[in-house]
């Protein structure tokens, strides 16, 4: 960047920066952001009537596309520069553009500061990078998210430099495995990782005399008398294959032979999902305030995971010595319940043999607010003693520590930090969507949000338990670092101020080995294509049908004039995030959408009475303005009630029926498991191009993919795709199988849990053989808990008990 800088101001171009840089502190503002400098720029090449490469091309052209953030001083200019994914930059210009110079995040912290009046000299500095030196790290951008491969490697290559000691560390990991104190894998017959290389040798003998499908329990002693107890199989060909793979790791390891391998050790028996905020059940709570994806995800991964460890256990040949998988999702008790089972304690996950959701009550400091329901920014003043209590109740339940910890979103992913560092267990983030990025400027004004939003506890939160977790799985790789246009959800902990409360100077290492992509599933029993007549249920689809374009209800609002144009559906909660109202002013906008299509929306609510928050009722209001203001009468149709899972499904069906299309119009989306539903039911799906659905869709030449603040543009991608299908008959059909045929075999269930519980054995053994920085670490996370995280959430209880 130095260098383009200085090319910069050795060439005319520098007058050209001047220009824009004044064009800039001429609107009046100081504070600029990529999109808003961008037209800018291009603003001034219009004026300035500067030919068509100077825009890409020039040097200034180079610098304001990788321009990321402008802030202007009376003595400076701040630029921050993202040259590469995962690598920003500050620099200063001086207010004559006399020099340059490079400075540091605690400088531009400062100057953000300013800004906004609340500078605050010598406040204390987070830095978590002294936890990271020496760590091994990823050095590529491009691998980021794919530390499992990262570590397969690394250890290979540990073995193959220092084979003695590494093989010593494998033996001692593998002799410590047990279930209820029954040892598995290996006994006191072998004493070291050079007998234990002998020791296959001979069992490998033995094995080679017996028929391959024998089963275990016939030559079970003569392997214990070798120094092997049960866990390598159940078969003499799966023993075999198993020692087979540890004789190959040991004398020429290489990273496919170590995942296969650790993949087969029977290391993890009980599970913990971590699942707090809005209303985690079965029945009745889909559509409920906060309760849509996370609830359908840890549901269907509770549900999958307990199917691969079954799985597993028999393999091992386990299930003899009665040995059961158990997986528990933990979430909180509501008592209050409205009709739901969250007032069981204990509830069964349907389709499963040893899956529970466990609820556990917040404590009682007010009644008034913990019998009821909970917004997830008003949770954090409890989570402490949920954990306290939680702790508890699982250790009855499982009657021994749990082998693996799995938090999801801020508030789960705190208590996953919380009980693992009590219990000693394995800890796995997934935040899904973090809050930060979402919000606008939410750290640089916290203190006005905090009311309404306690980002304080929230942000702080979310440092703790990503640096804390030993592995993160996200969904996709710009949730971590973005893309090279946009700044990833985690990349944005990297630096930031929180004014005179601190400032991050380095909050994530976003090349740690601990990110790995991991993509969730789709539950394909009740989101499959609509090809598939011979799995659907006629009467379903009739009412759903009927629901959707023709049935009368206080709660549906509109009539199709046209019932038979092609529809665009959209389902969402009504959020501003979600912008069901940016979707309806754009069909709004284009007479030409209208006189083809018809727009049908799927929400929660329809009344601003049944919003629950401020930001609800203006959503609503401005959904009924915007039909009224447009006269969409006649051409719309929003349905405002709870449906189940089953009849969602169908109803992706009944639209694809129609030939319709799906669009997700989010001004943000960490990921979107609608879209996902959408497309394998074989309903083309157009989304936001601001978050993880870039990946999802696999964009097709940006013909899918949705800039939400461009209605113009958008209306235009969408007829384009219209023109497409009126011209070639079979177009839509192409789309629709192309779109469901990639969630079949990119997103589903079965890889995610091979992948999931391969990561948490891995990450087991890492920790065991490197600990590293681990427990300085984790040390310098309880004093953020307890020295921020609690006095904020204080705060919050003190006003919850009518303080």
């Amino acid at each position: 960047m130095y260098e383009l800088l200085q090319a910069i101001f050795n060439s005319d171009e520098k007058d050209a920066l001047h220009q824009l840089i004044y064009a800039l502190s001429a609107s009046g503002k100081r504070y600029f952001l990529r999109n808003e400098i961008l037209l800018f720029f291009a603003d001034y090449c219009d004026q300035s009537q500067k030919p068509a490469y100077f825009y890409y091309s020039s040097s200034v052209g180079k610098l304001i596309h990788y321009t990321h953030e402008i802030i202007l001083e009376e003595e400076n200019t701040w630029l921050v520069v993202r040259p590469r994914i995962a690598n920003q930059e500050v620099w200063k210009l001086t207010a004559n553009f006399s020099r340059f110079e490079q400075m540091t995040p605690q400088a531009l912290l400062d100057v953000r500061d300013r800004l906004v009046n609340r500078y605050q000299p010598h406040i204390l500095e987070i830095d978590l990078q002294p936890f990271y030196e020496g760590s091994s790290r990823v050095d590529d951008a491009r691998n980021i998210g794919q530390g499992l491969a990262f570590l397969n490697r690394y250890l290979c290559n540990q073995l193959l430099s220092d084979p003695q000691y590494w093989v010593e560390m494998l033996f001692q990991a593998l002799r410590r495995l047990q279930y209820n104190d029954i040892r598995l894998l290996l006994n006191d017959r072998i004493p070291s990782g050079i007998q234990l290389a002998k020791q296959i040798k001979q069992a490998l003998k033995l094995l080679s005399k017996r028929s391959p499908n024998e089963p275990y329990e016939k030559f079970r002693f003569d392997l214990q008398q070798l120094g092997f107890e049960p866990g390598w199989g159940n078969t003499t060909a799966r023993i075999s294959e198993t020692l087979e793979l540890l004789d190959r790791l040991i004398y020429s390891p290489e990273p496919a032979i170590l995942e296969t391998f650790v993949a087969r050790v029977p290391a993890v028996f009980r599970v913990v999902l971590i699942s707090i905020h809005g209303w985690v059940g079965q029945e009745d709570v889909l559509g409920r305030d906060e309760t849509l994806g996370q609830v359908i995800y840890v549901l269907e991964q509770a549900r999958s995971l307990e199917n691969k460890l079954r799985e597993e256990i028999k393999l091992a040949g386990l299930d003899l010595l009665g040995i059961k998988p158990h997986v528990i999702i933990l979430t909180r008790l509501i008592p209050n319940c409205e009709g739901t089972f969250c007032n069981l304690r204990l509830e069964k996950v349907q389709d499963t043999e040893n899956a529970w959701i466990l609820r556990v009550p917040f404590g009682e400091f007010n009644p008034e607010i913990t019998n009821n329901w909970i917004s997830k920014f008003e949770i954090w003043p409890y989570l402490e003693q949920f954990a306290l209590d939680a702790e508890k109740e699982l250790l009855a339940q499982f009657q021994g520590k749990p082998n693996l910890i799995i938090g999801n979103y801020s508030d789960g992913n705190l208590v996953a930090f919380l009980l693992s560092r009590w219990l000693k267990v394995t800890q796995c983030n997934i935040a899904h969507s973090l809050e930060k990025p979402k919000y606008l400027f939410s750290n640089l004004y916290w203190q006005d949000l905090e009311d309404q939003y306690h980002f304080s506890a929230q942000f702080t939160a979310d440092l703790i338990s990503m640096n804390a977790a030993d592995f993160i799985i996200t969904s996709s790789y710009q949730e971590i670092v973005g893309t090279p246009d946009t700044i990833g959800q985690y990349e944005s902990y990297k630096w930031f101020t929180m004014p005179q409360l601190y400032h991050v100077v380095d909050g994530i290492d976003l090349f740690s080995p601990k990110f790995n992509l991991v993509p969730p599933g789709i539950n394909e029993n009740i989101f499959f294509p609509y090809s598939q007549k011979e799995k659907r249920d006629f009467n379903l689809r009739t009412q759903v049908h009927d629901l959707l374009f023709n049935r009368e209800d206080p709660q549906i609002f509109g009539h199709l004039a046209h019932p038979n144009k092609r529809p665009i559906f959209a389902f969402a909660p009504i959020t501003s995030v979600k912008n069901l109202t940016g979707l309806a002013e754009c069909f709004g906008k284009s007479q030409a959408l209208q006189e083809r299509c018809n727009l049908i929306l799927l929400s929660s609510k329809l009344h601003p009475d049944e919003a629950t928050n401020l930001e609800e009722v203006e959503e609503i209001q401005k959904l009924h303005e915007i039909i009224d203001q447009y006269h969409l009468y006649g051409k719309i149709r929003w349905v405002g009630m709870r449906i189940p899972s089953s009849d969602l499904g169908e109803a992706y069906r009944v639209v694809a029926d129609s030939q319709g299309i799906y669009v997700h119009f989010a001004r943000f989306e960490s990921f979107g498991r609608s879209i996902l539903e959408a497309m394998i039911s074989g309903l083309p799906s157009f989304a936001t191009q601001f978050g993880g659905s870039l990946e999802i869709i696999e964009n097709q030449e940006n013909g899918f993919n949705l800039n939400p603040m461009d209605l113009e543009g958008t209306a235009k991608k969408i007829l384009d795709f219209l023109d497409q299908c009126d011209t070639d008959a079979e177009y839509w059909h192409e789309v629709s199988e192309w779109m469901s045929q990639r969630i079949h075999h990119k997103y589903n269930w079965h890889l995610h849990s091979n992948q999931l519980l391969l990561l948490a054995k891995i990450f087991s053994f890492w920790n065991f053989v490197a600990p590293e920085n681990n427990e300085a670490r984790d040390r310098y996370m309880e004093t953020l808990f307890h020295l921020i995280y609690k006095p904020r959430a204080e705060k919050i209880l003190e006003k919850h008990m009518g303080g």
